[in-house]
């Protein structure tokens, strides 16, 4: 065997052992935020190794939380908007609408503004793998359509969100 094909073997190695992974792994829980980079083309959503579940578990998620005073994705919502941005990709005709919010704290305008930040980062990610801008709708409600009403950390944290919509819009 000569040298070009030996290096050749031990580049393809760890291709072939990553292709073969074990399907019966438990799913840990996710992980803090992050920068994390998104996989996961085998139908499930994975950031840096961590499994977040199937496809039809990551769809059933149609909603995706943010922190208080904050538009950034934790790793938990970059898998489910990549679940839903691999569907938007396989059903080329089907739209969808982004729809931000915001908890009750802070003036009409200001949370208005949040709510539409949160829908563009949303956008944003699902453009960045590949769903064509046109398909997608972002608009905001600011804190007009609370989730939960309440005035405490367990009904804002529940209002600080992104809906995602599908349909022929």
């Amino acid at each position: 065997m000569n040298r070009r094909h030996m290096i050749l073997g031990l580049l393809a190695a760890p291709l072939v052992v990553a292709g073969c992974s074990n399907k019966n792994k438990t799913k840990p829980e996710a992980a803090g935020p992050g920068g994390a980079s998104i996989s996961g083309g085998d139908g499930t959503g994975s950031l840096d190794g961590q499994q977040f579940g199937s496809q039809q578990e990551l769809l059933a998620q149609r909603t995706v939380y943010f922190e208080l005073d904050s538009a950034s994705l934790d790793p938990q919502s970059q898998a489910v908007i990549e679940a839903h941005a691999r569907h938007l990709a396989a059903n080329g005709s089907i739209r969808v609408v982004l729809e931000g919010h915001a908890d009750e704290r802070g003036s009409r305008e200001y949370n208005l503004a949040l709510g539409e930040r949160r829908a563009r980062s949303v956008s944003r990610l699902m453009n960045s793998l590949g769903v064509d801008s046109g398909r997608i709708s972002e608009t905001s409600y600011g804190e007009e359509r609370p989730a939960a009403v309440g005035h405490d950390e367990s009904s804002w944290r529940l209002n600080r969100r992104v809906e995602i919509l599908y349909g022929n819009y």
